[in-house]
């Protein structure tokens, strides 16, 4: 979404097309593997399961160290504060052809010591979704077009970076 002094804001969402199977409670977990030393400075909408070892960091401690984050949906009834679109739901997701408007759910995070452009920032890699039921499976990441993002006058048109 934007860029930080030591990295980028960026909005992870995941959507459930499968036709006829929800992913229930507990929800899913969604880990990764960083390319290099990143931090996840913050996050609103999910949080990682573990902070890791942050102690080479003095003063302001990043939400989590680990080279290997998981994410988890935050329960309903979290402070709006907290909250981002399409977030909050315990990690439960409805089938997209029997209810999109649920069947979507978003987490933002601030990544720190990443690099500060599109060619010094890597992706991260080994992407994981752990949910009930039968295993999913994830390839890798993958760069595509920016997402494009039109403010509500329809006047202006901004794209992540």
């Amino acid at each position: 979404m934007s860029w930080t002094s030591d990295g980028y804001v960026a909005v992870v969402t995941i959507y459930n097309f499968q036709q006829y199977r929800h992913i229930q409670a507990p929800g899913w977990k969604l880990g990764w593997t960083w390319a290099k030393k990143e931090v996840i400075w913050s996050m609103m909408g999910g949080e990682t399961t573990e902070q890791g070892d942050c102690s080479r960091f003095k003063g302001n401690i990043p939400h989590c160290c680990n080279k290997h984050p998981a994410v988890v949906d935050l329960l309903p009834g979290t402070p709006y504060n907290q909250q981002i679109a399409n977030c909050c739901k315990g990690g439960v997701l409805n089938s997209w052809a029997q209810d999109p408007a649920t069947a979507a759910s978003s987490f933002q995070l601030s990544v720190g010591q990443s690099g500060t452009t599109n060619k010094t920032v890597r992706v991260p890699v080994n992407f994981t979704l752990k949910a009930p039921g039968p295993g999913y499976t994830c390839g890798p990441a993958k760069i595509v077009k920016p997402s494009r993002f039109v403010t509500p006058d329809g006047r202006r048109e901004t794209q992540a970076m």
